[in-house]
């Protein structure tokens, strides 16, 4: 079986996904359209040209500024039910999304308004896809801890919808411990902690979101590299890492995915999973993370299946659940 081939009939979860990254431009003017927004692009084609980003803070930019058109339960109910339909052409039997409410609630969306439509698509692909999936909430860490506690105050309220809370929007000047306070409260009140680290940020980030957020999860973490310490003490505790390759290189953490340090990754043991990010931004879904990583460096079909086993060990699903899934991946493996 060719490399394609595999990655694209290989049973796999998805863990490091923003759903208003998924946001593709069609939408984006059909829900304008529909809600009465303005854009300042008069054509898909013209937003697509805005995709250029030199760093995390220009695509930050056009990706609040797209998030506008999001206004009420429908929307967010088509855009997260767009994603998954994707997800279910692409064999990802798991998803773990992010959402990002203070970028809806500061707007004037009510939190409901932003969970309820994401609940609903997740309940109509469990119906419809067998496609399992739980819900991130996180903070945005260019904002103060004290509007962390507030959305944090909101999430109590749904535990049974929110399974999982993290830390995402621009990283440089934002270290982990800004938001030490609130992940303790919110780890308390039994949300697992996950966070972005060494995307942008050093490695030192990295170790704060270990030893001051108590991670379960380190989103990116490409810097951590830097400091072989921190390395081992990764591969040691297993601690999963969910790296997003074309993001990487559409933002300028790694312009050349020739460079990209995945490999360095899973020769050094970490537990390491492929993952798209902002899929409508950085240009392409899952798939084609993986096809891009694999011609890059050239990963082999024992590397592939390596880092599609990892997805599921890396999942916040149950024993149970995850047992499951490790033996319809294995069944798959053993068959190709």
């Amino acid at each position: 079986m060719d490399s394609r081939t595999l990655i694209e009939t290989m049973p796999k979860a998805e863990l490091h996904l923003h759903i208003e990254g998924t946001l593709e431009p069609e939408m984006m003017f059909a829900l304008a359209k529909r809600n009465g927004i303005s854009l300042r692009y008069d054509s898909v084609e013209s937003i697509r040209k805005a995709y250029d980003f030199g760093s995390l803070q220009d695509f930050l930019d056009l990706y609040y500024e797209g998030m506008s058109v999001l206004i009420t339960r429908q929307d967010f109910f088509d855009l997260t039910f767009a994603y998954l339909e994707k997800m279910n052409a692409q064999n990802v039997r798991h998803v773990e999304i992010f959402f990002d409410p203070q970028a809806h609630t500061g707007r004037g969306i009510s939190f409901d308004t932003v969970l309820s439509g994401i609940i609903d698509a997740f309940d109509r692909a469990r119906s419809d896809f067998g496609i399992s999936a739980k819900l991130i909430l996180c903070f945005l860490r260019h904002l103060p801890e004290e509007e962390a506690f507030v959305t944090l105050k909101q999430a109590c309220r749904c535990k049974d919808h929110i399974f999982a809370v993290g830390l995402d929007s621009s990283e440089k000047g934002h270290p982990p411990s800004k938001f030490e306070r609130v992940f303790r409260e919110a780890r308390e009140q039994g949300f697992v902690p996950v966070a972005h680290a060494g995307e942008e940020g050093p490695a030192a980030y990295v170790c704060e979101a270990i030893d001051l957020l108590q991670v379960q999860r380190i989103d990116h973490g490409n810097r951590a590299l830097e400091d072989p310490a921190l390395v081992a003490r990764i591969a040691r505790q297993q601690i999963p890492m969910t790296v997003c390759p074309l993001s990487n290189r559409r933002l300028q953490v790694t312009p050349d995915l020739k460079k990209h340090p995945l490999r360095a990754m899973l020769n050094a043991g970490l537990l390491v999973t492929v993952n798209s990010d902002d899929p409508s931004y950085f240009g392409g879904y899952i798939n084609d993370n993986f096809i891009a990583i694999q011609e890059a460096l050239d990963l082999n079909q024992s590397e592939l299946l390596a880092l599609g086993r990892n997805s599921f060990i890396a999942s916040f699903l149950s024993d149970a659940e995850k047992r499951a899934a490790l033996d319809v991946f294995d069944r798959f493996a053993a068959s190709v």
